[in-house]
């Protein structure tokens, strides 16, 4: 099988590049200037050269801040640009998986949101991300679009490598504590997606296999609560560790609005496709390790 992966450098298309050989799946990723979302006008003639057996969307603008200042190219991207991604991958006549964003939601909901819930996006990122949905939606009916939240892994920039590195330097470090989730492994994710494409293309007369779909690890916490098994498991790999002071969102403003309520749903997920990713408290420590063994290779060279 051979799938066709847009965004090069981010942690999910990371993710699927390393595991996909194991699995027998060819993973060709793109990224500029070989492919550029924000200018569309090619990417039949990428994709079409490539012959993918399905396409996943994972580029995106996605820093949240910066968004609130700059919405012009973060609807560009995740909006015009998921959408010409799935026409594209529509006139190959090829499924598209496309990843989307509890951002969507505006987290006041005392329970996880399933897929019915209303989106309702707070800021400027959730609303190009929930307009990127229903682009891909209109463009492709061959599509699953799947909502995570909270992603870290070895690769790129997230909370678990802020963490750490914010450890080397300081003895106590705050965060927010009243703000839940659950944390996702990347390479989770991969897994799941490579499964969600299986079904795409074993079943191409399933409707209820496409559509949107929640896709987090199981289990859920606040990121105060993150932090701290963070360190714990880089203290159990003789890594770098701090105290963590818990604090509320209003004492730590950011440009861009964040929900308090983060947590997905995934029993559909887990109904049509099969798939109920491990819960985040098993799949971390690998990912802490990988970080310090990493760092450690960076420090010695």
């Amino acid at each position: 099988m051979r799938v066709a992966v847009t965004g090069r450098l981010g942690q999910i298309a990371q993710s699927l590049a390393e595991r996909g050989p194991p699995s027998n799946i060819e993973v060709l990723t793109l990224a500029r200037p070989a492919i550029d979302l924000t200018r569309p006008s090619d990417l039949i003639d990428v994709l079409g050269a490539l012959r993918p057996h399905a396409v996943v969307s994972a580029a995106a603008y996605t820093a949240v801040d910066l968004a609130e200042s700059d919405p012009e190219l973060a609807y560009r991207t995740n909006a015009d640009g998921a959408g010409a991604l799935a026409r594209a991958a529509a006139r190959l006549q090829v499924p598209i998986v496309h990843l989307s964003t509890d951002y969507v939601f505006d987290g006041t909901l005392d329970r996880p949101y399933c897929e019915e819930d209303a989106p309702r996006p707070i800021n400027v990122y959730g609303s190009s991300k929930l307009r990127g949905e229903q682009l891909v939606a209109a463009a492709n009916s061959n599509h699953v679009i799947l909502r995570t939240a909270w992603v870290y892994s070895p690769f790129g920039k997230n909370f678990a490598r802020t963490m750490l590195s914010l450890a080397g330097s300081h003895e106590e470090i705050s965060v927010v504590s009243d703000q839940r989730g659950a944390p996702t492994s990347a390479l989770d994710i991969a897994d799941g997606i490579f499964k969600v494409v299986s079904n795409l293309i074993a079943r191409p007369q399933d409707d209820a296999i496409r559509g949107v779909f929640h896709m987090t690890g199981g289990g859920e916490t606040n990121w105060a609560e993150f932090a701290t098994a963070i360190f714990a498991a880089s203290a159990a790999n003789n890594g770098r560790f701090s105290q963590v002071r818990p604090i509320a969102s209003s004492d730590y403003p950011t440009q861009a609005r964040r929900s308090v309520n983060s947590r997905l749903d995934n029993t559909k997920l887990a109904r049509f496709h099969g798939i109920r990713l491990p819960h985040w408290r098993d799949s971390m420590p690998e990912t802490i390790a990988r970080i310090l063994a990493q760092d450690r290779r960076n420090y010695e060279r």
